[in-house]
């Protein structure tokens, strides 16, 4: 179980720095604007695709590993669904927008691939579960530390998903922005609880 929960909290500090280095190095990728999503399109899509679906993956386990370790079946089954969002994210691709991969339409599709309606579904259950997660934490884990910081996560991510939300609709130039601030806000809570959680089973 241990080892389980370390390489879930591993994961999650991993898919950060995979999406951020390559976004930055990605050419005709702009990180302010396109979403981390679209790092799964093009020649070098494979890195994000398997980022998405390795990382994911270990997050899901690390979520089965989290009910015997606090006895939260609500966290746990948060955790372990993120985790399987993550994945549906990476095997269901989004379209090709905005001006990525370079030669796309700059403007949003009027119409929109069957697999980009399930990697939709997918991002909406990913961003939704995260602070799903956080908040079954403020009733499971003990400490007013970890309580306090589940809870601040918590409001963070219902927040910076509906801002994203509102960018996104509005093809705001700072929408891969305020996507990533997202990701960090909560990946970093989710590897640092699984860190804690393993730590605390040894």
């Amino acid at each position: 179980m241990t080892a389980v929960l370390w390489a879930g909290s591993a994961a999650a500090g991993v898919f950060v720095a995979v999406f951020l280095v390559d976004g930055w190095t990605r050419p005709g990728y702009r990180s302010v604007r396109h979403p981390v999503s679209a790092l799964a399109l093009g020649p070098r899509g494979w890195l994000q695709t398997a980022n998405f679906v390795c990382c994911g993956a270990l997050i899901a386990a690390a979520g089965a590993a989290v009910f015997p370790a606090t006895g939260g079946v609500v966290l746990a089954a948060a955790i372990a669904v993120f985790g399987l969002a993550l994945v549906a994210s990476g095997v269901f691709p989004m379209d090709a927008m905005r001006g990525y991969p370079p030669g796309s339409p700059d403007e949003t599709p009027q119409r929109f691939s069957l697999r980009h309606r399930i990697h939709d579904a997918a991002g909406a259950v990913v961003f939704l579960s995260l602070p799903a997660a956080a908040a079954a934490a403020v009733f499971t884990l003990d400490g007013a530390f970890r309580v306090g910081y589940s809870a601040v996560t918590a409001a963070a991510l219902l927040g910076l998903f509906s801002l994203f939300g509102r960018a996104w609709e509005d093809d705001s130039p700072r929408a891969g922005l305020i996507q990533r601030l997202n990701i960090v806000v909560g990946w970093v809570w989710l590897g640092l609880l699984l860190a804690d959680l393993a730590v605390r089973a040894d």
